[in-house]
Formats: C-alpha cells, sequence, structure tokens
C-alpha cells in the first residue's frame, strides 16, 4: 500500500524517488482509476517489449504505470 498526501508547500526540486508500477492486469483500466484518484497523464513510451504510461500525481510527482507484453493477469513479480 502507498499512501499520498498534500502538502503546504509547493515542488521547488526534482523528485528524488520515483516509483514504476506493473500492473498484472489491463494497464487502461488502472490508469483510468489512477485518473479517478486525481493523477494526470503526461505520456506514453514503449521499449524494451514494456508499455509504460508517465503519470503525475495532483502536485506534480511523475510516476509510471507499465505492463510487460505477454504477461498474463497471474503475474506476481513486479519491477521497481
Amino acid at each position: 500500500m502507498l499512501m499520498f498526501l498534500q502538502v503546504p508547500e509547493g515542488k521547488s526540486v526534482k523528485n528524488r524517488v520515483h516509483l514504476d508500477l506493473e500492473t498484472p492486469g489491463s494497464p487502461e483500466v488502472e490508469i483510468e482509476r489512477l485518473r479517478s484518484l486525481g493523477a494526470s497523464f503526461v505520456e506514453q513510451k514503449d521499449e524494451w517489449d514494456f508499455t509504460w504510461t508517465i503519470m503525475a500525481d495532483p502536485e506534480g510527482n511523475e510516476f509510471c504505470v507499465s505492463h510487460r507484453e505477454g504477461q498474463g493477469a497471474d503475474a506476481v513479480d513486479s519491477v521497481v
């Protein structure tokens, strides 16, 4: 579980932590779920048998949602 909390001060430098989240199911469903929680779409990339979507939380901190080609819904491994 990850929890994101708002802070009163604005972002002033590059993030020191960047999350790469891999979804075993449909990335489109997860991306829409994250958007409904306040995340926004930044960019989509396709390289090295991965497709990932760069997103940002409401304060602009970026993170990625990825899906490995050929990975089934029962997969349990993750990429960090």
